[in-house]
């Protein structure tokens, strides 16, 4: 080690950190490219099909789901249908409001295996609302 090997050594350290998947995701923004939101918060779409998809491991339940085509990108996404017999309010070409679950670093949460969106509005209504039955449901 010389007086100027500062330089080799900082040299080295940032060719191997490309290794380190963390910080190569981190650096090339490769979440933003490949999430289908494109870093939005919530994003609009129309109901292709309403589907069932089984719980993990211990529950066993099947939870109510829906296929929904992004308008922004033409991507397409399945959303979780949250409440008590909510997908009654929900039919298909019916245009739906969706974000994130909040699982870990992006991913599923609970027990529902590769669903990462849940949809908040029907037709420009508040699916927590017309579950409740304070609102009904609007004509498109």
């Amino acid at each position: 080690m010389g007086l100027n090997s500062a330089i080799k050594q900082k040299k080295t350290r940032k060719k191997f950190r490309w290794k380190d998947r963390k910080y190569k995701v981190r650096t090339l923004n490769l979440y933003a490219k490949s999430d289908p939101l494109e870093g939005a918060n919530q994003a609009k779409g129309i109901v292709l099909q309403k589907v069932q998809k089984e719980a993990k491991q211990p529950n066993s339940a099947m939870r109510k789901c829906c296929r929904v085509q992004l308008k922004k990108n033409g991507k397409q996404v399945t959303a979780f249908i949250p409440g008590n017999l909510a997908q009654k309010f929900i039919d298909e070409h019916d245009e739906v409001m969706i974000e994130r679950i909040g699982g870990k670093q992006g991913r599923s949460k609970g027990d529902i295996p590769g669903v990462r969106f849940q949809v908040i509005q029907v037709n420009d209504q508040p699916l927590a609302r017309l579950v409740k039955g304070k609102i009904e449901k609007g004509r498109r």
